[in-house]
């Protein structure tokens, strides 16, 4: 199926009842449903990094220069735990899930990455061949991570090991898995779901999922996947 197919389909689909108790109705978007099960999407197939000896993160665009970090270098720098709800675009949301890694801001201070006063927008790189665009400003906040763990584990390679971004504030396309770049720019550009169809800055409860009233998605969307 052609991508900006899948977007046109997915914006035309009734809403789906919120399953939420009225205690927990403020924590749920709206058009989405509260679900136990973490269900797994992605484009192309799942990278295997065995153990994340082989892997790495790059930093570059505008910053004092282009840097390399391993995992290892990352779990030395300064750890965090998160808790939070994520929502995905498909309409299901979790929450209360746990994740363990480094502040995206922790990182560029523990490395003195030094980034120029022009960047305003980061491009974030990952397998397979995904991009997506989120303004620096969000990447700086408290509960923003770069994860290699969930649920007191490594993250499983179906669920973006050896790291994945996590920005619980935006439709979890902007969590991308399988995190290979940072790139820091001065401009905004369209990532890889942006250009086919989907809202650049994606808040769920602002509904902003597509980056216009013609596309859809279907209530069930996430039930046709599979899941943990």
């Amino acid at each position: 199926m052609d991508q900006k197919d899948k977007a046109e389909r997915l914006k035309r689909a009734p809403v789906p009842a919120p399953n939420a108790s009225p205690e927990q109705a403020h924590r749920l978007p709206p058009g989405q449903t509260l679900t136990e099960r973490f269900p797994i999407l992605h484009e192309g197939e799942v990278p295997d990094y065995g153990d994340g000896s082989t892997w790495s993160l790059r930093v570059f665009g505008l910053v004092d220069g282009e840097r390399f970090f391993t995992l290892e270098d990352l779990k030395n720098m300064p750890r965090t735990t998160v808790v939070c709800d994520i929502h995905c675009v498909t309409r299901w949301s979790k929450f209360d899930t746990e994740w363990e890694g480094v502040r995206f801001r922790d990182l560029l201070a523990a490395a003195d990455i030094r980034v120029s006063p022009e960047a305003r927008h980061v491009m974030i790189h990952a397998d397979q061949d995904y991009e997506t665009n989120v303004p620096l400003e969000d990447l700086m906040r408290d509960d923003v991570l770069l994860a290699w763990g969930y649920g007191g584990k490594p993250l499983t390679p179906k669920h973006g090991w050896p790291l994945r971004l996590i920005v619980p504030h935006l439709y979890f396309w902007k969590s991308a898995k399988w995190v290979r770049g940072i790139e820091l720019m001065k401009e905004d550009r369209p990532g890889y779901w942006e250009r086919r169809g989907f809202h650049h800055y994606a808040d769920p409860f602002r509904e902003q999922r597509f980056s216009d009233d013609s596309y859809y998605m279907p209530e069930d969307e996430w039930m046709h996947n599979e899941y943990d």
